[in-house]
This record gives C-alpha cells, structure tokens and sequence, in this order.
C-alpha cells in the first residue's frame, strides 16, 4: 500500500522559513514525476513545484528563487524548503507521486504564515 506522509508545517512569522517533508512508502513503480501542491481555503489546489526522474525541478513564479525541492531517494523522502515566507503562502501542502497508473497524495500539512 503506497502512503505519502507530509510533516513540517506549523506557524511560521513572515519573513521566516520553514522545512517540509513527504515520506513515502510502499511500492510505487514507473514514477513519472513527485510535485508539491497547495491549497488555500476558497481557492484551487496549486502547484508549487515538480521534480522529474531525472532530477530537475521546474517552480511556479511565486515559489522561484524562495522554494527548493529535493529529493532523497535512498530514504524515500521529498523536501520543500521555503524561506521568506509571506502570509500569502499560508495553505495547506501536500505532495504528489504520479505514475502511468495513477497519482498518490499524502493528506497535507498546514502552513501558517503569520504577519
């Protein structure tokens, strides 16, 4: 049974930073690509950035030269650093597998930034 577990959210002042983590479990085969999403309440689920089996990553606008995603493939484990976090990054993040077959979510965790 594939699970993807987020932690590391909690509050967080703007201006400051904060670590995410996606552990993943289970057999997941043909891995096309693992992303981070978020979602604000009232809006629509957003990608925050992607990294591909080769390794590199692509990052939406917002989340450009202030978000990095990596990748610990031994430990199964997905990172998101974000630093100078604005209010307008509070959401909730969840990280994504998606394969040939389908896509995994893990349930979420909730970032506050506070101003």
């Amino acid at each position: 049974q594939v699970q993807l577990v987020e932690s590391g959210g909690g509050l967080v002042p703007a201006g400051g930073s904060r670590n995410l983590s996606c552990a993943y479990s289970g057999r997941i085969d043909n891995v096309d690509v693992m992303d981070w999403h978020r979602q604000t309440r009232g809006k629509s689920r957003e990608l925050v950035a992607r990294i591909f089996p080769s390794g590199e990553t692509i990052y939406v606008d917002f989340a450009k030269g202030r978000f990095t995603l990596s990748r610990d493939t031994p430990k199964n484990i997905l990172y998101l650093r974000m630093r100078n976090l604005k209010s307008d990054d509070t959401a909730v993040y969840s990280c994504r597998t998606v394969t040939a077959l389908q896509d995994y979510w893990g349930q979420g965790t909730q970032v506050t930034v506070s101003s």
